[in-house]
């Protein structure tokens, strides 16, 4: 009797080095975060030293927090077979209701938060229920809700800039605290660095026990450790520049939120039953109906999600400007979408990461940032970021069409070949349906 039970190995050359950011959610967009460290390398040279400056990265950070919110609820939306267009009017809406209720209505700034978030539910339960429960395509709906949320944010403001209090702004344009020690640094900034650097390490240990667990094929042990190792000193490099720029300044608020949401929403999509759900709907939707999958519900989710995060980026970003105005969230939900492509999502969904969306994200952030830094135009800045989204996706386009396997697909590979020891899950056949109802080439999940 063969044995079909997968061995731990030990590789060498090439595919140990593949393996040190080819396992996890972080290595499965190897190719992208090679992209984005060339760009920040040649801008950094071009720019003589400006792009890795304390204060750009500050900037970086807190002009772009925002778009990479937007992207992570994008990401959900893409992976599911789906579009959201409507993401800037829907930030531009919930922001003007925002500014408007504290001053105006005298509502405190913690409430009037609160209004937002439910503002956004709304605003997505609407969208969710035309989408998941009447079927009409999201691309459609979006489309209206577009037009529709930018109306009601030029008829409540009409069209007026309406200004946001000090105490409100901290969340978009405050930083971490200064504590009381007497230090060169930020202190909290460097926590957070060190906090970083645990989750690095934490991630990699669960990573090489689920492998165990499965009997799947494992890296060495020193790919492991040099990957960890490289990881955490570019964490608190990085933590080392914000916590030692201008006096006054360190780590953004609005990137603290944009950590928070990227942990929150990276455990929700890879260890989650519904997370799991929204692959298996966005791969194939009619399988994961047939197994049992409530898709409408996942739909109805995604889509009121998307709109919540919006909120939550329009509220940041009215923080940051200090007011609301009619011509805010123009062209967002581009720039959400793009960072979703160039993080590896596929146009026909069932791929794509928060991880990657981020990078993504944060390529068109340093693309956008590198060029305004050497004195490009806006039309310039425009041509790049179009030239950069078109060959994303047209690289993955070209290579499935010639026969070949998608890069996309393969950057989304399952773990070190896990899934081959794991039991095929049956479908369950509805009740009142027999054997002979079911497609003959229907694909198991």
């Amino acid at each position: 009797m063969t044995d079909t039970t997968s061995k731990p190995r030990q590789g060498g050359g090439l595919s140990d080095i593949r393996k040190m950011f080819g396992s996890g959610s972080t290595g499965r967009q190897f190719g992208i975060l090679g992209s984005l460290i060339a760009i920040v390398l040649f801008f950094q040279i071009w720019t003589g030293g400006k792009t890795l400056s304390s204060q750009n990265l500050i900037n970086v950070v807190s002009q772009q927090s925002y778009i990479l919110i937007l992207a992570i609820g994008m990401v959900m939306v893409i992976i599911m077979g789906h579009i959201d267009l409507s993401v800037g009017s829907v930030a531009a809406f919930v922001g003007i209701i925002v500014a408007k209720s504290m001053s105006e209505w005298n509502v405190p700034w913690p409430f009037a938060i609160a209004i937002g978030l439910v503002v956004g539910a709304l605003a997505g339960a609407w969208q969710g229920f035309w989408v998941a429960y009447v079927g009409v395509p999201a691309f459609i709906v979006t489309l209206a809700g577009m037009l529709i949320f930018r109306g009601a944010n030029q008829a409540i403001g009409q069209s007026t800039t309406i200004p946001v209090p000090p105490a409100y702004s901290f969340i978009g344009s405050g930083y971490l605290w200064e504590l009381p020690i007497p230090v060169d640094f930020n202190v909290l900034t460097m926590v957070l660095g060190l906090i970083g650097v645990g989750w690095i390490v934490y991630n990699e240990w669960r990573l090489r026990r689920q492998q165990a667990k499965i009997d799947a094929e494992r890296a060495p042990v020193w790919v492991s450790v040099v990957k960890v190792v490289i990881l955490s000193a570019v964490i608190l490099w990085a933590a080392w520049l914000f916590a030692t720029g201008r006096p006054g300044t360190s780590f953004p608020i609005s990137g603290v939120i944009l950590l928070v949401l990227v942990v929150i929403y990276s455990f929700l999509t890879n260890s989650t039953v519904f997370g799991r759900h929204i692959y298996a709907v966005g791969g194939n939707r009619l399988a994961a109906s047939l197994s049992g999958v409530k898709d409408r519900r996942i739909d109805f989710f995604v889509m009121m999600n998307m709109s919540v995060l919006a909120a939550v980026a329009g509220m940041i970003y009215i923080g940051r400007a200090t007011a609301s105005g009619p011509q805010d969230g123009n062209g967002w939900e581009l720039d959400a979408i793009a960072a979703v492509f160039i993080g590896g999502a596929a146009v026909s969904g069932g791929i794509g990461t928060v991880i990657g969306s981020i990078i993504g994200g944060l390529v068109m952030a340093f693309l956008n940032n590198g060029l305004q830094l050497v004195g490009a135009g806006a039309d310039a800045v425009s041509i790049v970021k179009g030239l950069v989204l078109l060959l994303a996706v047209a690289v993955d386009v070209i290579s499935k069409r010639r026969g070949g396997p998608s890069i996309i697909g393969l950057m989304m590979r399952r773990r070190e070949k896990g899934a081959e020891v794991l039991p095929e899950i049956p479908l369950v056949v509805p009740s009142g349906a027999n054997e002979s109802s079911q497609p003959a080439d229907l694909p198991k999940v």
